[in-house]
């Protein structure tokens, strides 16, 4: 009898609500456990302390790779860093990193969506060394290129400043890579609104319709007449790198007579000197073919494009102030580098 009124207890007292007094904290649990300590400790996630400070050709690689970063102001950042260490090495002694190794990480910020991280690369380009740029005529034209055609106003007009600093450091090798004249010529074309005819194959009549109706406005105020300028000055300048003779100026330097053409025997300077014959490279055609003489860029220049960019600078021209000064002085430039062209032709 006593078991069973024992079990019958223990089973009601599991239903029953215990009596609480006021003020008096409610019992523990029998399983309770105490978490009221606190511990401190430093905990390093794949991180190693190193006695030694790591030194700048480290620091120059990890900012390299932090250029892409998302963070603006990172990518931002690393370029100043790179900036200031290369334009602080002596003249005479080459970047941390080689220029072939740095190009692939800064070519693509040409496209970067914000004006300061593309601003602080154009310090940084004006840096290195000039000599190392020609060796990248091709890259260098292809994202200069994209950022020509972008949807953004902002980044085509930073793709002027640095086609300027490229034709500055490099103008030859530019207008020499594969794809580096047709292309960017059309280009030109497509970010001032001027068609292009000789492209279509169109009548004289439907051309001056064309005319009437794709031709860009040049009136705008503010950074769209300021970018009109920039990149009317820009042309110029990229017609003097393509159409100019350069024979003259390289023969200046030659040796005197009975020696001709020495130039042509001499050794190339440049790491491809077959690069135009393209052994092992995809099929090319016009447009992403190789011209490395003025005059087939010439020649193909007057057949192509000829039309197109007087028509386009005369208008431009005829809008006067700071837009018609530039487009005269690409207008002079055109003139001066196509003069006899077709004299000697015929």
């Amino acid at each position: 009898m006593g078991s069973s009124v024992k079990k019958k207890r223990d089973k009601k007292k599991d239903f029953e609500k215990p009596k609480l007094k006021v003020g008096k904290a409610r019992p523990k649990a029998s399983n309770f456990t105490d978490t009221s300590f606190k511990s401190k400790a430093i905990t390093l996630n794949k991180s190693s302390l190193n006695i030694s400070a790591p030194t700048s050709q480290n620091q120059f690689t990890h900012h390299v790779s932090l250029l892409s970063s998302r963070s603006d102001t990172q990518r931002k950042e690393s370029l100043a860093y790179l900036a200031s260490t290369v334009s602080s090495q002596p003249t005479t002694s080459p970047p941390p990193l080689p220029t072939s190794v740095l190009l692939p990480s800064l070519l693509p910020l040409f496209l970067d969506g914000s004006n300061g991280v593309r601003a602080q690369l154009l310090k940084l380009l004006r840096t290195l060394p000039a000599h190392d740029i020609e060796d990248h005529g091709e890259k260098l034209s292809l994202y200069i290129r994209a950022a020509m055609t972008h949807l953004a106003a902002d980044i085509r007009s930073s793709a002027m400043d640095i086609l300027s600093w490229a034709l500055f450091v490099a103008g030859p090798a530019l207008v020499a890579a594969a794809g580096g004249w047709v292309k960017t010529l059309k280009c030109f074309l497509a970010m001032l609104g001027w068609p292009n005819d000789a492209d279509h194959a169109a009548t004289s009549s439907s051309s001056a319709a064309a005319w009437s109706t794709n031709r860009a406005s040049f009136g705008g105020a503010g950074s769209e007449s300021k970018t009109l300028v920039k990149s009317l000055s820009v042309l110029g300048v990229f017609l003097q790198a393509g159409l100019a003779d350069d024979e003259e100026e390289a023969e200046g330097d030659a040796w005197p007579f009975p020696l001709v053409h020495t130039r042509f025997h001499m050794r190339s300077g440049r790491s491809n000197a077959f690069a135009h014959l393209n052994l092992f490279g995809a099929v090319r055609d016009e447009e992403g073919e190789m011209y490395e003489g003025f005059e087939e860029r010439r020649k193909l220049f007057a057949r192509r494009f000829s039309v197109a960019f007087e028509r386009g600078l005369d208008g431009a021209r005829s809008e006067g102030g700071e837009v018609g000064r530039a487009a005269a002085g690409a207008q002079k430039v055109l003139g001066e580098c196509m003069r006899g062209y077709g004299d000697a032709d015929g």
